[in-house]
């Protein structure tokens, strides 16, 4: 029996685990991936506080180091269920855990394209993870498709692998931070498509050789997508949460509608979402929930 348990080991996740264990409470976390969870595929993050830039695995691994350091408990399985009655109960595929008070803090998966063989070829030509894959299409031609900073800095971080960068968005004007919007426009190696969209995929011989976009083919070896995120709740399907399109809806002290069941980060519901916040709303339930 704990008294809370945390689903996710992203940096929400880790904030409310560091807080909550400082406020002498018995914590365990639940992971399903890594720890650091999407920080891991980030590139280069520039906009968190005491960093001038610092790559995402090594932030990850900051933040994984403070956990081991603080002794706080963790395991690395995916929870398929959860019964949010008095005692909260956590099933994961291999065990049952139960605790007073429940954190969610499952963040948010990229979303894909709803095109054909986008799936099929996950990992084989399309990607969302461009510190993952980059390497792979050094000095070929590459896509990226998106208009958020996400799209920006990943097209960034591929022009000093790959030999061009085609970046595909569907409107006139990017929605990224100015500093990066700045710097595409300046990159030699970066071929800004708008007004335009993706229509299929090439695939010769099993293999992706390039993209249809409205008015012209281009060939590439790889495409990377970047055009947002849905959120990981789809566990809580069976349960009394209130959602909003999947996000899990909170107050400001990260209360859901159910009483000792919290959440934080970027599966819920808010206007905002930057690493910073997450991890500062992580803290603020660890804290409310410390005081109760």
């Amino acid at each position: 029996m704990y008294d809370l348990i945390i689903i996710g080991m992203g940096i929400s996740g880790i904030s409310a685990a560091i807080y909550a264990h400082r406020s002498g409470l018995n914590v365990l976390i639940l992971e399903e991936n890594a720890p650091g969870g999407t920080i891991n595929k980030i590139a280069e993050i520039e906009n968190y506080p005491g960093f001038n830039k610092i790559s995402g695995p090594d932030l990850a691994m900051n933040l994984f180091n403070t956990i081991n350091d603080l002794n706080i408990p963790y395991k690395l399985e995916t929870v398929t269920d959860v019964i949010l009655e008095e005692i909260k109960t956590v099933k994961t595929k291999n065990n049952v855990y139960q605790s007073h008070n429940l954190l969610i803090a499952t963040g948010r998966k990229p979303r894909l394209l709803p095109l054909e063989h986008i799936e099929e070829y996950l990992g084989h030509g399309i990607s969302t993870c461009a510190l993952c894959d980059g390497a792979l299409y050094k000095n070929k031609d590459v896509a990226v498709i998106g208009g958020g900073s996400s799209a920006l800095s990943e097209a960034l971080y591929l022009s000093k692998i790959v030999n061009k960068v085609y970046l595909i968005h569907r409107r006139d004007e990017f929605r990224g931070e100015e500093t990066l919007i700045n710097a595409v426009q300046k990159s030699k190696n970066i071929t800004l498509i708008l007004n335009n969209e993706i229509t299929s995929l090439i695939i010769e011989n099993a293999i992706l050789k390039g993209i249809k976009l409205k008015d012209q083919e281009l060939n590439i070896a790889a495409l990377f997508i970047y055009i947002g995120s849905d959120p990981n709740t789809k566990f809580l399907a069976n349960t009394a949460l209130k959602m909003e399109d999947g996000y899990i809806l909170t107050n400001y002290k990260g209360e859901t509608n159910i009483p000792g069941v919290y959440a934080s980060g970027d599966c819920t519901k808010k206007e905002i979402y930057q690493i910073v916040n997450a991890a500062s709303e992580g803290a603020i339930a660890a804290l409310n929930i410390a005081q109760k």
